[in-house]
């Protein structure tokens, strides 16, 4: 495994030859001549204003960027002061040398900047890491889940959930709201979402009283791309890839005056093959017998999306939109699973084949109206939502099953899921002080969910009959009423910001089938806590707090969730209660001249954890749920760092060690874990010949000790290359992802009446060829509502 990351770096060191005699220099002031220091500096080419370079001044301000021969003008950003534009250079075998450059101050307020120009691929702050999308090659092309693979410390498994430092319990949202993309109760929906229509990912690690206390280990935030610059602008996207996986993409923007349009599509059809096998042994009181399994899938999925919309700014203090999102999906997939039966003795007695064909179509509509009125003083806002979203998702599976000591046997199975989630939201910001601000807001979310499952068998007689033990309904009724208060304020290179949230919840399942119900009403209180401090030389320290809960995921409490292989169900616990969680966060931010680091210690104190268990019946079929534990204490180091070597090389990573000690029983038998893990990421992106960027990462994620046996070691190594055409309008990128098919899924279960060994890749290696076209667009806009329109995280 060590030998692929040397081999990859082996093929940029001829960059080093590329040094070129021109370029351009000069020294960031600020308004009293001061040096202003690691100010970013953006290169671009005349005149067609396509994006050339950028790189970071030094500690003392200096910058130099070395550039062929042409004219350029280039734009330096720094945090708290204006932007300031630079024309009229021309490079000839020569120096341009701008001399004293300086910037006049800017009012800072609490809030996230992001600065015009180049964006680097990770954004560091002490409360939020940003993932920018464009920035990573290996990602153009693909899907959420791809991107999402990329992002640093989060994960995600074989069958589509979402994990961030080793916990699934994350809560995941579209522009700032829970969304029908993410899915109803199959996380497949983020395999639909299309990579090309995402601008960032956001994750916040210890979220603040404003966001939902939902989501035990914080939150990931998807960003889709807008855009509002005057006039008509837009871009497309063509991908085609193997195996089969081709689509498109297109977004327009029109701005005039007070209004803007906006208006996207995508298409995407993609087919992915994997595979496994597995072995599993059974020691009863009675007998020992085992079993060999093999199986192959084949996934085919297309969707269409179009996403439209209208704003209006009222005055230059006041906005309104309102936006409709249609997505329709469906779904092929094949599966084939091979059981060799063996006696005590490890001599085969029975083989069997079961083979499913599934179809799998969906359909998710939202509508949402926006409003926010910017007052006199400057962060002094009021804003409303409503959102309202319906999707639906219909399972339709046929199964085969032949056997040499059985008849065939012909199984077919329905899964329809509906639901329909209102929503309605105020927040308030109110400044006062130095710099400091109080907030407040309330939200409502009501959430019905239907799901009705049902197998059945066709008979001797030739008709269908339903199979009771495997027909069942669920009705899930959920409403969630929030209210928050907030205030921080800066003393000095000191800031403290705290906040109390609350939330009611009343949630009601019943299965009409049985009779059986459920209903649930509690009043939990949620506070945070962050306080900074800023030290010399850019650099800050941070502690954090706050009080987080995981209510049970709707499938988590569904009888029964699939039946493609019979032998292994996954079923829910429809008795499960929600988790708590006490986190806690210490920070450490620091930059130079050319890097900057991250480093973080966190501890998480959880109690009802959920977690899922494995019990197997006396002919071997093996059920896998969800119960509620006692606790767990985890604990871990993680570290976030970029360097920028030289003006054409960049690398970044990742690590994060993590321990956590589980406790807890069911029905009278304890189970518990105490496991060490790792995970990290490493990047490297070069600028070759000018013209080409090069980039190679690779993923390690360690192994783990699970409450019954534990998770293996996997990674993966992807690579990407790109250039731009078309005088910087357009971009041709190439990439490979999981090069060497390393991304395996592989478990052992140890216990004393079985033994499992499982080894399972979710798809091959993938080859991705993806051309973007910007029409009146730059390629380093922000791509993004300016400050009228930014989307809001939720409260």
């Amino acid at each position: 495994m060590k030998f692929y990351p040397y081999l990859i770096l082996s093929f940029l060191f001829p960059g080093f030859l590329l040094a070129q005699s021109g370029g351009v220099k000069g020294t960031i002031l600020d308004e009293n001549g001061g040096e202003v220091p690691f100010g970013n500096v953006a290169v671009f080419r005349l005149p067609d204003s396509s994006h050339v370079t950028g790189v970071p001044a030094d500690g003392n301000g200096a910058f130099f960027v070395p550039l062929e021969n042409g004219s350029y003008f280039v734009k330096i950003t720094v945090v708290s002061f204006r932007e300031r534009a630079v024309y009229g250079i021309r490079v000839n075998n020569s120096i341009a040398d701008l001399g004293r450059i300086r910037l006049l101050p800017d009012v800072t307020t609490l809030e996230e900047v992001v600065v015009q120009g180049e964006r680097s691929q990770m954004q560091l702050d002490l409360d939020k890491r940003v993932f920018n999308v464009g920035s990573d090659l290996a990602s153009i092309g693909g899907s959420a889940v791809d991107i999402l693979n990329n992002v640093p410390s989060v994960s995600v498994d074989p069958e589509g959930v979402v994990s961030l430092r080793g916990s699934e319990n994350v809560r995941i949202l579209i522009d700032g709201r829970p969304s029908g993309l993410t899915g109803i109760g199959s996380p497949d929906a983020l395999r639909l979402l299309q990579g090309n229509m995402i601008d960032r990912i956001e994750v916040i690690t210890n979220p603040s009283s404003r966001y939902d206390a939902e989501g035990e280990v914080g939150i990931i935030n998807i960003v889709l791309k807008k855009n509002v610059n005057q006039g008509l602008n837009g871009a497309f996207s063509l991908n085609l890839g193997y195996p089969l996986n081709y689509g498109g993409s297109f977004d327009l923007n029109y701005r005039k005056d007070r209004f803007n349009f906006f208006g996207t599509y995508g298409y995407n059809l993609r087919t992915t093959k994997g595979g496994g096998s597995s072995y599993q042994k059974f020691m009863t009181p009675d007998s020992l017998f085992s079993y060999r399994e093999n199986n192959s899938r084949q996934r085919q999925s297309g969707s269409h999306l179009l996403r439209g919309g209208m704003e209006y700014y009222l005055n230059d203090n006041e906005f309104l939109g309102a936006a409709v999102l249609y997505r329709t999906g469906r779904g092929k997939n094949k599966s084939r699973y091979e059981f060799n039966d063996y006696d005590e003795n490890d001599v085969l007695f029975r083989s069997s084949v079961r083979s499913e064909i599934e179809s799998e179509p969906e359909t998710n509509i939202e509508a949402s109206v926006s409003y926010k009125k910017e007052f006199e003083k400057k962060g002094h806002t009021l804003t409303a939502d409503v959102k309202l979203i319906d999707s639906r998702e219909l399972e339709l599976a046929d199964f085969l099953q032949t056997s040499t000591a059985a008849p065939d046997l012909l199984q077919k199975s329905s899964n329809t899921e509906d639901e329909r989630n209102f929503l309605v939201q105020v927040d308030y910001v109110h400044p006062f002080g130095n710099k400091g601000k109080w907030e407040a807001g309330i939200k409502s979310n009501s959430r019905k969910i239907v799901n009705d499952f049902t197998v059945q068998e066709l008979g001797e007689s030739g008709s269908w009959s339903v199979l009771p033990q495997y027909d069942n309904n669920l009705v899930y009724d959920e409403r969630i009423h929030a209210a928050y208060l907030m205030a921080g304020e800066h003393f000095g290179k000191f800031s403290l910001q705290g906040g109390l949230r609350g939330e009611f919840s009343d949630i009601a399942t019943s299965l009409p089938e049985t009779g059986e119900s459920n209903h649930r009403t509690y009043f939990n209180i949620f506070p945070s806590i962050h306080l900074s401090y800023e030290l010399p030389d850019d650099k800050a320290v941070q502690l954090s707090y706050s009080r987080r809960l995981s209510r049970p995921w709707f499938r988590d409490l569904l009888p029964f969730s699939g039946y493609s292989n019979n032998r292994s169900l996954r079923v829910g616990n429809p008795d499960l209660n929600p988790e708590y969680t006490n986190s806690m966060e210490a920070g450490y931010l620091a930059n130079w001249d050319n890097a900057s680091l991250l480093g973080s210690v966190y501890y998480r104190y959880r109690t009802g954890v959920i977690q899922r268990i494995t019990l197997v019946d006396s002919v071997g079929f093996n059920r896998v749920f969800p119960v509620n534990l006692s606790t767990q204490n985890a604990y871990g180091l993680e570290f976030n760092g970029s360097l920028t070597v030289s003006g054409w090389w960049k690398m970044n990573g990742n690590f994060n060690f993590f321990r956590a000690i589980t406790e807890g029983a069911h029905e009278g038998r304890s189970y518990g874990s105490d496991t060490y893990s790792w995970m990290g990421r490493f990047t490297s992106k070069m600028t070759l010949l000018r013209k080409w960027d090069f980039q190679a990462g690779i993923n390690y994620r360690g192994a783990q000790v699970t409450l019954q046996g534990k998770q293996l070691p996997s990674y993966n190594i992807d690579l990407g290359l790109a250039r731009d055409v078309f005088k910087g309008k357009g971009t041709v990128i190439f990439s490979v992802q999981d090069l060497f098919q390393t991304r395996r899924w592989r478990t052992i279960v140890d216990q004393p009446e079985f033994y499992s060994n499982s080894d399972f890749l979710w798809r091959g290696r993938q080859f991705l060829l993806t051309f973007n076209y910007r029409l009146n667009r730059k390629k380093t806009s922000k791509d993004s509502l300016q400050e009228m329109g930014e989307s809001r995280d939720e409260g």
